[in-house]
């Protein structure tokens, strides 16, 4: 097999990361420094600097891995007492007493990390589980559509976010939302079952484009102030008030026909989706922007008003970018922010997930990997 082949080098970093090869590379502190001291004058002694070889281990090694390491460096301070004439000295005792105190504790310190280290993958598992079940795969292809979705969240620690995608089929209509909640933590995930679990049933109703903002909006209207009753009764009175000002969302309704014809847009104060045509990339923004759902008292969509639907030519060829706020705020190291819509130009060709996977590559490296909010991308092309 040629060494530059991927299967050889991922098996090579396995073993280097196997914990038995971990504990090799620590035995050779003190091994090395006692190799060093058998070629040095008495006035070179080394033997305290071995104390230091089991406080090294805890921080990559098992608490087994330490106590090898340890019981490996205690035979190094002997060879190098004996070499330099200190074995029956009483600072000798003195060192193998510290090198045992310092052994201990760091078995100690393996042991919390270790344990931490399994709640940390507990709590990843967890947030992919969680992540699965809201944002369920979309479908790669139906009738004349090709589909790709992406999501990167800012923390690393986590899966998910308050950004939200979903795709659904309404009486051979494709129907996307992309949607971002306002604000972080649990209660975003929260915010994020409530709106989609909606649109879910909205589909499975086949409510039309132009009510279901209503629906949403009642809907998710429902569940939060449900959310802050079980909260109310639980907290003594505290919290509701909270719940009622964060809860709103951001949100873009598409609804694709399979096989041919304009595309259907309802936006709720969401970033305009991009529309990649001959090499232009067409920003499909609205003349008077609607607000956000959770906020429907404020424009009578709480009362059932149908909302205004654009209509827009989908070609075969064309694709159409959905995408969050994390992407166009993205910033680098001197504040500018991402310039998707001019990076986007080269890419009008690509397929969807050619073009999320080029769009992940150049956000990434426009931020420098650290992105300051999360990601959700959906891209749907027709094809001939």
């Amino acid at each position: 097999m040629a060494s530059g082949d991927p299967g050889e080098r991922s098996r090579a970093v396995r073993l280097w990361r196997h914990p038995r090869s971990i504990t090799a590379m620590m035995l050779a502190f003190p091994l090395g420094l006692l190799a060093i001291e058998e070629f040095t004058t008495p006035d070179i002694r080394l033997g305290p600097l071995m104390a230091a070889g089991p406080a090294l281990a805890a921080v990559f090694c098992s608490p087994m891995g330490v106590l090898v390491v340890l019981a490996v460096t205690l035979l190094c301070v002997a060879g190098a007492a004996q070499a330099n004439l200190q074995l029956y000295e009483a600072n000798f005792v003195v060192q193998m007493v510290t090198t045992v105190l310092i052994g201990a504790a760091a078995m100690w310190a393996a042991g919390v990390r270790r344990r931490r280290e399994k709640e940390l993958a507990q709590a990843r598992w967890v947030a992919e589980v969680t992540q699965k079940v809201l944002l369920r795969p979309l479908p790669r292809r139906l009738g004349s559509l090709e589909i790709a979705s992406l999501y990167l969240a800012a923390d690393d620690e986590a899966a998910i976010g308050g950004d939200l995608y979903a795709a659904a089929r309404v009486d051979g209509t494709v129907r996307l939302m992309v949607g971002d909640v306002q604000g972080k933590g649990m209660d975003a995930v929260e915010a994020v079952s409530y709106l989609l679990g909606a649109f879910r049933q909205a589909a499975r109703s086949c409510v039309a484009l132009p009510v279901l903002v209503p629906y949403l909006e009642c809907s998710f209207r429902a569940d939060v102030e449900e959310a802050a009753e079980a909260e109310r009764r639980i907290s003594g009175g505290k919290g509701t008030e909270r719940r009622m000002q964060e809860g709103f969302v951001t949100a873009l309704v598409v609804d694709v026909p399979e096989d041919g014809g304009p595309i259907r847009l309802v936006n709720r104060g969401h970033p305009p989706p991009l529309l990649l045509r001959h090499g232009k990339v067409l920003p499909l923004d609205r003349e008077v922007p609607d607000l956000p759902l959770g906020l429907g008292d404020l424009d009578g969509t709480l009362g059932g008003a149908p909302t205004d639907v654009d209509t827009v030519d989908f070609e075969p060829g064309d694709t159409l970018l959905l995408y969050t706020d994390g992407v166009s705020e993205a910033r680098d190291e001197h504040g500018v922010f991402y310039p998707l819509a001019d990076r986007l130009a080269d890419w009008t060709g690509y397929a969807p997930d050619d073009l999320l996977e080029a769009v992940r590559g150049d956000l990434l490296h426009h931020a420098r990997s650290r992105l300051g909010d999360d990601v959700a991308l959906v891209a749907v092309r027709r094809t001939a």
